[in-house]
Formats: C-alpha cells, structure tokens, sequence
C-alpha cells in the first residue's frame, strides 16, 4: 500500500508524522471519506469542496488548490492500482509544540491520502436490515462544534459507537441535545411515511451528507416527496421504513429500532427503489481515472 504524504508516496510502514503533530495531539484537523467505484470518484468535487470548507472553518490553510487536491486523491489511487476504493484524506494543522495555541505550528499542514477497501457493515444486514439502538452520548452541540466540520476529533462518535457495541448493536442511534432524532455514528437518517422521506435537517446536530443529499435528489427524480424535518424517536418507532446513508455504509435498510419493529421488519419498497438508483448513480456521478 502506497500513502499520499505531503506530495510524495510512501510504503505504509514508513508514513510517519510526527508525535508533535496538532492532528496527533488533539484532533486539530479534518479529514474526508470518498469512494470508488470502477475507476469513478464518487462525488469527488463535492467531497473537495466540503473538506476545504472544513478546513477553513478552523482556520487551517491548505497549500493544495483544489484542482491539485483532485490530482492527488486520482494519483494515490492509480499509484495503488485500485479501481474500487475508500479514500480517507486528512489534513492536520502539522507539527507544533504541547500547547494548544495553532500559532506555535511551524510549517506546513500535514496532507495524507490513504486508500483501501473497506466493508462498514456485514452484506447479510444489506440483504436482510439492521437494528440500532439509541444510546446515551447526545450529538455535540453546533454551538460547541459544528457537524459540518469533519473534525478528526471523533470522540463523539466513538463513544457513542462503543456503547451501542457494548449493548450488542452494530449501530448507534444519537439524538441532539433537545431529544430529536440527530444521526447515527458515521450515517445520516431516514424515514419513509405515507410514501413520503424525512429526514433531519442539518441545522440540528447532523453533518450535511453528501450521500444524503445524492438520497434527496434520487428521491425528488423519483418523484417521491422529501422533507427535511425535525424527527422524534416516536416518529421512528412508527415509520414504515427506515435506512442509514454515509459514504462507507452507501445506503442500508433498518428493520428495528430501540426493539421496535419498522414496518414489516424487512426492507421497504422505497429503500430498495433507492438504492438501486444510488448504484446507477455510482457509475456516472464523478472524476474519472485510468489505471
């Protein structure tokens, strides 16, 4: 495996940074996930303009252009061989000192691109659905970290998945600190009822997907009436359908919430209808590369 380090591809063993790196020390950095599918970087654009947009909410300046950065993701993929890929691009705010203050950071960010395969979720839940189960770490608050900045602190997300584990779930449902419905631990959420989509708006504690937006956009194609909307779980609990969207997780159908059944406890007509399209999509919506 061959890693994108600061304009120069390294053997994994040797991408190293530095112990005094801010992204090491406190998570001061962004990062994005994107994928691959034969040779097409899904959404790229969209993933590069959300992680500069990440990026300069905390202030942190990337020598990169985007055009460049495009190149990079591209040649990191092609210099693995891969056709079908997870991308995970980070950008750290690069070597300082034990202090907090990101003035003490001499230099330049630190850049680094990995690419590799990955399977977030057991085919058979595709198949079949999944159970999540809601957990006791709320989502952080937008006015103490906003959701639209993809920040490698993930702590978060982390405790809340460790919990759902611990219960026995492969997911975590977390809600915003007045109780609605937020997000999973890496997914957005959806519900189907009466044939129409909800799904929580990102004014409350939940990132802007872009597999979200694509869901959206397939959805009002499709002629199928969409709604951004405040959820609580009882809505949930009560939904004909349920299904997670994320970049690793694509599109996959829940059947059970907190023990509740949803619908009929398999995957609905709406999802599956959806998740045909988003592969459609996968084939054309995106940079293309040779290998």
């Amino acid at each position: 495996m061959k890693i994108y380090l600061n304009g120069k591809f390294v053997e994994k063993e040797d991408a190293k940074v530095s112990v005094f790196d801010h992204g090491f020390l406190y998570g001061d950095g962004v990062f994005e996930g994107i994928r691959a599918y034969d040779c097409l970087v899904f959404k790229l654009k969209e993933h590069i303009t959300r992680f500069f947009e990440s990026a300069h909410s905390i202030m942190l300046p990337i020598k990169l252009s985007k055009e460049k950065m495009i190149e990079a993701v591209t040649s990191t993929l092609k210099a693995n061989g891969l056709k079908d890929a997870y991308i995970r691009l980070i950008v750290s705010r690069g070597e300082g000192d034990l202090g907090l203050d990101p003035r003490k950071c001499k230099g330049n960010e630190t850049i680094v691109i990995i690419t590799d395969r990955i399977a977030l979720y057991p085919e058979k839940l595709y198949r079949e659905g999944m159970a999540i189960i809601t957990v006791p770490t709320i989502r952080n608050i937008p006015e103490a970290l906003n959701p639209q900045i993809k920040s490698l602190n993930y702590l978060n997300n982390i405790l809340a998945k460790i919990e759902a584990v611990n219960c026995g779930y492969e997911e975590a449902l977390m809600l915003d600190h007045l109780g609605y419905v937020a997000e999973c631990t890496g997914d957005n959420i959806f519900v189907v009822e009466n044939g129409e989509l909800y799904t929580p708006p990102q004014c409350m504690g939940t990132l802007r997907g872009i597999t979200r937006d694509a869901v959206l956009a397939i959805a009002r194609k499709s002629k199928i009436p969409t709604h951004e909307h405040v959820l609580t779980r009882h809505e949930l609990y009560n939904s004909q359908e349920c299904f997670l969207t994320g970049t690793a997780a694509e599109i996959i159908p829940v059947v059970k919430v907190d023990g509740r059944k949803i619908g009929d406890s398999t995957p609905g007509k709406i999802t599956k209808l959806l998740r045909q399209e988003f592969k459609k999509l996968t084939k054309t919506d995106g940079v293309k590369y040779s290998l």
